[in-house]
Formats: structure tokens, sequence, C-alpha cells
């Protein structure tokens, strides 16, 4: 009986090493994440365009620069807005399986936007969304579904 209790007793202790007592290993830092486009969130009663793209004109016009080369031609997709309180040039496609630097373009007008681009776990022929800053500099109606191609750089 004395051993039963001291068993009993005992045998709880033993899953002391699974209960985070320990430190947490330390997670390996990314070797080089795109800096994200630091923008103020939207005020909550926002409900224009303007009033939610929180870009600032100096981030439009960085977004708007081409860039001297070393891009490649990822594919062509169909683009929808995205979530518009999300601040940042950016278009979540399933043409990447990996956050990277990229440039989308619209080409019946050959206006273009350095994005980042997410992946969304979708096929690559599932269609892209893009945030609000990016369609307004490629000024295609929010409304449409144009076909952008998409670039890594």
């Amino acid at each position: 009986m004395r051993i039963f209790l001291l068993g009993a007793l005992i045998a709880p202790l033993a899953g002391c090493a699974t209960l985070g007592l320990k430190p947490a290993p330390k997670a390996a830092a990314p070797a080089s994440a795109p800096s994200p486009v630091v923008a103020p969130v939207p005020k909550p009663t926002a409900t224009s365009a303007e009033a939610l793209d929180t870009t600032t004109a100096a981030q439009r016009a960085e977004a708007a620069e081409r860039p001297a080369g070393g891009e490649a031609r990822l594919g062509t997709t169909i683009a929808s807005l995205g979530d518009p309180t999300q601040p940042g040039f950016w278009v979540r496609t399933g043409l990447v399986s990996a956050e990277a630097e990229g440039r989308i373009e619209d080409p019946k007008t050959g206006k273009s936007a350095k994005v980042t681009l997410i992946p969304s776990g979708k096929p690559a022929g599932a269609g892209s969304e893009v945030s609000l800053p990016a369609l307004r500099l490629l000024e295609v109606p929010l409304t449409e579904l144009p076909e952008l191609v998409v670039y890594r750089l």
C-alpha cells in the first residue's frame, strides 16, 4: 500500500519535463525579409478609397519606380481588390510559394507598381488579391478584374 501511494504521488511529476518549464529554443532569424510598408491603419469610419489608402506620396512614388532590370516574369493573373484595410503595396498570389519582392504591371496601360508578393496557397491560375494602394497606383477601376503581369525582382 505504501509503494502504491508513493507511486501515485511521484507519477504526476514525470510529466513535468513536457510542461514547458524549460526555455523555448530560439528561432533563427530570417535571412532577409522584405521591409514592410509602414502606413497608419485607416480610421474605422473610412469608406472611400482615398480614406482607406493611407500610403504617403513618397511611398507611392517609390512603388511607381521601374526597376533597372534583373526581374523574372512569373505569369499573368486575374486581380481583385484584397482587404482594403491592410496597408501597403502587396499581392496575394499563387504564383509564388514564398514571400518575395516583385512588380505588377497592367499590360493595357503599361503602368506598374512594386509590391510584396505573398503566397496565397492557391493554384497559380486561381487569381490574385491586390492591395488598394497598388490598384490605385495602376489606375485600374476597383470593381473590375484586370489581367496583370507579375514579376519577381
